[in-house]
């Protein structure tokens, strides 16, 4: 005998998912402090404020051009070109501010292929065994001898985001996306966690248009179930 529960498959999907995430210790029982962003970080460089000055002229600044998600961050009005090997250019690549302590180019997949570029994914500040390249400005050229990466995506995080996940600094979490035909999870989102940081996650242009993420209709962060594999960053 058949019996009718009157819920549509959907919600009874719903249902099961999240009396799954209470069992599990997941975040489904608890109150979402923040609304999850996410957004496509396009090429981009951070610069120094010694390569800025080579750039730029003696004594040059950053100018906002336009605020950023995060607080205190910033596209600059400022632009560079990037080259890479056999002079391959990237023109009027936009500079983010405040300035860091050192320079970095974050490029796309793509990017490094008409760079000709072999890029390697890292966390943003992380140079090791990475290539460089050369940066042109109106004042002057500044040789990288390294810091040319494509950046891992990432989630930024506060205290209480972190605590509504489950999650840690530096763990690794997955991303769920709903968008007409082309519904994917991306694994291997790296947490970065700050004490003034707002949830946002991050992707490249390839990613985001790969995920068709500006048509989106449902964006979920997930916790990463263990794999007893070790992951290298």
């Amino acid at each position: 005998m058949s019996t009718s529960t009157g819920y549509t498959r959907s919600q009874v999907e719903q249902v099961v998912r999240e009396v799954l995430l209470r069992q599990l210790g997941g975040a489904a029982a608890k109150p979402k402090p923040n609304p999850l962003v996410v957004n496509i970080s396009a090429r981009h460089v951070h610069l120094s404020q010694e390569h800025l000055e080579v750039l730029f002229g003696a004594g040059a600044q950053l100018e906002i051009q336009k605020d950023l998600y995060q607080a205190g961050y910033y596209a600059a009005k400022q632009t560079v070109a990037v080259v890479g090997p056999r002079r391959r250019m990237l023109p009027e690549v936009r500079v983010l501010g405040p300035c860091r302590g050192a320079s970095q180019v974050e490029l796309a997949f793509t990017d490094g292929i008409s760079l000709g570029i072999d890029l390697p994914v890292r966390i943003s500040g992380d140079h090791r065994d990475t290539p460089g390249c050369l940066l042109v400005g109106p004042k002057g050229v500044v040789e990288l001898q390294a810091g040319v990466v494509r950046a891992m995506r990432h989630v930024h995080m506060g205290p209480a985001d972190l605590e509504y996940y489950g999650v840690h600094d530096g763990d690794l979490m997955n991303l769920r996306i709903e968008s007409p035909g082309c519904t994917t999870v991306l694994e291997d989102l790296k947490v970065r966690a700050g004490k003034e940081i707002r949830l946002e996650v991050h992707l490249d242009t390839d990613e985001g248009n790969a995920v068709n993420l500006d048509r989106a209709t449902k964006v979920e962060l997930l916790k990463a179930e263990p794999c007893g594999c070790r992951h290298k960053s």
